[in-house]
């Protein structure tokens, strides 16, 4: 009988809690190169290559700009065998050039580019996604510093 309960207790201990696994997904990043802030904002950095610093890629709304970012800096750092996020999307970017010509592109230059393609891809999806205001019912604010009529109370 202890037996079974020890064996029962020791399975419980090797299977993590539901909440552990549930969290462990939720800090997940869903994409390379990017990381939330507090705050919410997503921003995309990358490592030059043989080199310790890192490029700033700038600071964005959506995640997907964010990673639309980093991709266009691998890209032009690393050319076309690079890892990206969405290898489908990068070819059809009609500025993209060879990998010969991009080894010796300035990182400011990199920089510039990625923040392009990521501020475009922000305003796409800002004004594609449906705004909260059109939907709802228009909320009406009473003055607080006015007193009340009679026919208000």
């Amino acid at each position: 009988m202890e037996r079974e309960q020890e064996e029962s207790t020791m399975r419980k201990r090797r299977q993590p809690p539901q909440e552990e696994m549930a969290s462990h997904v939720a800090t997940r990043k869903p994409y390379r190169g990017i990381r939330r802030r507090k705050w919410g904002k997503w921003v995309a950095e990358i490592r030059e290559p043989n080199k310790r610093s890192r490029l700033w890629l700038g600071s964005y709304t959506t995640d997907v700009a964010a990673a639309r970012a980093y991709d266009v800096a691998v890209f032009y750092l690393r050319g076309p065998s690079a890892r990206l996020n969405f290898p489908d999307l990068l070819l059809q970017e009609d500025d993209h050039r060879s990998a010969a010509t991009t080894a010796d592109m300035p990182a400011a230059l990199i920089r510039e580019k990625a923040a392009e393609v990521g501020a475009r891809v922000d305003a796409l999806l800002a004004s594609a996604a449906p705004s909260t205001a059109d939907s709802s019912p228009p909320v009406i604010k009473p003055d607080l510093n006015q007193i009340p009529e009679s026919g208000d109370i």
